[in-house]
């Protein structure tokens, strides 16, 4: 039987898949607009990620209360106060006190003093955390300075207060049986966009000294 016979075709064959090139690039761009849409995602979810932590003490974030505990627990905490400066910012920032014990539903009031030592006046942010993490839940705050821009003249210093209680509820959560204490730790970065050297002059026409 001949080759025609056995094909039924005197066709030449092709058995080589059909490239799409177009296809390809298709699939291409659809990946990489999905990528830039998640990285512009991530992005804007900043603010929102920042409110779910204060609503949920979510990653040790502790909570923000608008009045004190109703009730007063029966366990007692040491609360320690770590304060730290970051970003180069040329300040000074510690507690007045390292550390407290603190009774569940009690609420208590610590100032941070934080010092300007540059020539100029700075603005810095405070963001905060409370470790271990799952006392975050429990850990809330009805006042503090964190998130707000704090401006400082040169060598100004100020005294910034934190009230804040823990919710008596801590008590009932098996995760915090052993945990006998917990820490609040804040951290200055410089806002550079709102500090800004100023001169040593009021008057422009009269020299430096």
């Amino acid at each position: 039987m001949s080759d025609l016979d056995k094909t039924g075709s005197n066709e030449p064959r092709n058995d080589a898949a059909p490239k799409r090139p177009s296809s390809h690039r298709r699939v291409a761009t659809i990946a990489a607009g999905a990528s830039l849409f998640m990285l512009g995602m991530s992005f804007a979810a900043v603010p929102f990620y920042k409110m779910f932590c204060a609503a949920t003490g979510y990653g040790g974030t502790p909570r923000v209360a608008k009045e004190e505990a109703a009730t007063r627990g029966k366990r007692t905490l040491t609360v320690r106060f770590d304060a730290n400066v970051g970003g180069g910012i040329d300040w000074t920032f510690e507690p007045e006190i390292p550390s407290m014990r603190l009774r569940t539903g009690d609420t208590a009031t610590v100032f941070f003093k934080a010092t300007n030592h540059s020539k100029h006046a700075v603005t810095g942010i405070a963001t905060y955390n409370v470790a271990p993490d799952q006392v975050g839940s429990y850990f809330n705050k009805i006042s503090c300075f964190c998130f707000t821009e704090q401006t400082l003249g040169p060598g100004e210093t100020a005294e910034l207060p934190v009230v804040f209680f823990l919710d008596p509820a801590l008590e009932k959560e098996e995760s915090m049986d052993l945990v006998q204490s917990l820490t609040l730790s804040y951290t200055f970065m410089p806002d550079k966009q709102k500090s800004s050297p100023v001169t040593a002059a009021s008057d422009p026409g009269k020299a430096n000294l």
